[in-house]
């Protein structure tokens, strides 16, 4: 049987081929009641756009590209889990694209997506990204474009992001709770939204508990390979140490975990341990880890929502604006609260 066209639902529908394309792109000038007629015919006789028929009318590739530092990273997966399954519902594909935290592979990594003729762009940017004018000579050329996680306030495009701030702030605040007061933060290159927004919420609830924010306590890395351990040697140096880490990464967390048990440093008797992470191991260490998880299979989904909103012209423009989802507090073993923390 040979696949079905827009012209057959048109025929059988009674409508125009162009009213029937709009209506199956979701485009705001179709009437909810059209679009309900042509998606219920659609969906019966599993009608599929053609993508490749599509871009050879030089309308749509029907493909959005993806950018993001890293595909290893559990945040990341994830949020291209919720991406992919927007974009094959809505009849797009994705192409991915990985910058591995290289500001050079990501401009690279953009031209590419561009010469491909990709309909919008969803990325997050590299650890080494603090110019952005590659992107903004996107968006004033007309490309579609949504940031997402690690984003640039100077740009007037959509962005989806986490709670940062908050998630940030309730960790702090429930490692004080525990008595714990030479808190110690590990975290990403500062020039990073995500790095900034964690660090306020940080500060925050040191003040809010009266607690002085001392800067020596504050490491930031690379994601470089064992750069936990220098950082974490640094900082138990110091007169008084610390008797927590609230770390910004997966990899910060594990490296400290290492180098804390290296030193035979108990956890979380001698010292409390959180950290910002999507690993869905967390549970399976030694302690079991207290984490911040942000929603990243949401912040896909939402983002991809928003770009093919961008690229069909959906709904009527209401401007940029920055997206923001909650973050959740799981509190384990390595930041139980003891009766008293233990001095070195």
């Amino acid at each position: 049987m040979d696949p079905v066209t827009i012209k057959d639902i048109a025929h059988a529908l009674n409508l125009s081929t162009s009213t029937v394309s709009r209506a199956l792109r979701d485009s705001y000038e179709i009437s909810p009641e059209t679009k309900r007629l042509v998606m219920e015919y659609a969906e019966r006789l599993n009608y599929r756009p053609n993508p490749i028929a599509l871009s050879l009318k030089g309308s749509s590739s029907k493909a959005l590209a993806v950018i993001v530092p890293q595909i290893a990273n559990n945040f990341f997966s994830q949020a291209i889990n919720g991406i992919e399954a927007i974009a094959y519902n809505r009849g797009y594909h994705v192409i991915i694209f990985q910058t591995h935290e290289s500001y050079e592979r990501e401009v690279a990594n953009v031209q590419q997506a561009v010469s491909r003729r990709v309909d919008g762009l969803l990325l997050s940017l590299s650890s080494e990204t603090s110019d952005v004018k590659h992107l903004q000579t996107l968006i004033d050329q007309g490309m579609p474009l949504v940031l997402f996680d690690r984003v640039a306030g100077e740009l007037d495009v959509t962005q989806v992001v986490a709670d940062n701030f908050g998630g940030a702030y309730a960790a702090t605040s429930h490692l004080l709770q525990t008595g714990r007061r030479r808190i110690a933060h590990l975290t990403i290159p500062p020039y990073l939204s995500i790095t900034q927004e964690r660090l306020a919420g940080y500060r925050a609830a040191l003040e809010q508990y009266g607690v002085p924010y001392d800067e020596n306590l504050v490491r930031y890395g690379t994601f470089g390979p064992d750069e936990a351990q220098p950082l974490v040697d640094e900082l138990l140096a110091l007169s008084p140490p610390p008797d927590a880490f609230f770390t910004a990464s997966d990899r910060l967390a594990l490296g400290c975990l290492g180098a804390l048990q290296k030193r035979g440093i108990g956890v979380p008797d001698q010292v409390a341990l959180l950290s910002f992470t999507n690993s869905q191991s967390a549970h399976l260490l030694n302690p079991p880890l207290s984490t911040v998880t942000q929603p990243a299979q949401e912040i896909g989904q939402l983002a991809a929502e928003r770009l093919i909103e961008l690229i069909e012209r959906k709904r009527k423009s209401t401007g940029p604006n920055t997206m923001k989802l909650p973050t959740t507090l799981v509190v384990r073993e390595s930041s139980r609260p003891v009766a008293k923390v233990a001095s070195r």
